[in-house]
């Protein structure tokens, strides 16, 4: 059952439902995608590259002899679960099931994220803006020399970040003037895009979110989409069953997915100092 429900007497409690503050899911649409997987694992083939040489009249080609790879991800089921209580949703003037299935659909949302950040940082290939600062302009373009040194494609490039970080680049004039970047981050307080990286911010999340360590150094991460794989077998749904033996309604979210880095070329770690 719902903890804190029993105390929501139609005599106390306004039909409006305020619900806790929580993150949702975001990062899914960032990472190259197999859905409808069947069985345990799922595979994402990686070609390697190669140089082209001469031609000689009158000789044989030369093959490139180009790699061919992949990487493996072992599938996770998880799940998402409250009950609602008949009897007590006969006490109180509002819908607890309809809100329940935003509570677990959001866990469910988070959980999908953290096994993308979990494997973009297990995957990284370098890691810039080491030092005493927060995120800075600096940093970033630090973490784009990387990735163009690396060759990779200048679309589909995205940032992950955290609200604390956000809070520190918007302080920057090259963030927020028109001067610099098109998109005026101050206007909404937000930042979009900049450096050609779609920006993604997270707050703290129970799931662990963006990693920090005792030192209050985070760890934000630049990649391309295709570095980083994200696989499911079973969606994020959520059902509404009745169990007999609880009286109550058991509200569940479940997904069956896993998240694996493709290439740690185009995965660098930008490191800030939070104060």
């Amino acid at each position: 059952m719902s903890i804190g429900l029993s105390p929501a007497y139609v005599t106390l409690f306004d039909a409006e439902v305020k619900q806790a503050y929580q993150g949702k899911a975001a990062l899914v649409g960032a990472t190259r995608q197999r859905r409808g997987v069947e069985g345990n694992l799922v595979k994402f083939p990686k070609v390697g590259k190669g140089v082209a040489t001469l031609r000689v009249p009158q000789t044989d080609v030369v093959p490139l002899n180009t790699d061919f790879s992949q990487v493996t991800a072992t599938m996770q089921d998880w799940n998402a679960a409250e009950y609602s209580d008949i009897f007590m949703q006969q006490k109180v003037n509002f819908e607890e099931r309809s809100e329940l299935v935003q509570v677990v659909a959001n866990a469910i949302g988070r959980r999908q994220d953290q096994l993308i950040l979990d494997a973009l940082l297990a995957g990284k290939g370098s890691t810039v803006g080491h030092g005493s600062a927060n995120l800075t302009v600096a940093k970033l373009r630090s973490a784009k020399k990387t990735l163009d040194t690396n060759n990779v494609p200048p679309e589909d490039r995205h940032m992950i970040i955290h609200a604390n970080n956000l809070a520190n680049l918007l302080s920057e004039t090259a963030v927020t003037s028109a001067d610099f970047n098109t998109v005026r981050a101050l206007v909404s307080g937000e930042l979009d895009t900049f450096l050609g990286f779609k920006f993604h911010t997270v707050g703290d999340r129970a799931e662990g979110g963006l990693s920090i360590n005792a030192s209050s150094h985070r760890k934000c991460l630049a990649f391309h989409k295709d570095a980083i794989g994200y696989g499911e077998g079973i969606g994020p749904k959520t059902e509404i069953n009745y169990v007999a033996e609880k009286t109550s309604f058991l509200v569940n979210a479940m997904l069956s997915a896993c998240s694996v880095a493709i290439d740690s070329e185009g995965i660098v770690e930008v490191e800030a100092l939070e104060s």
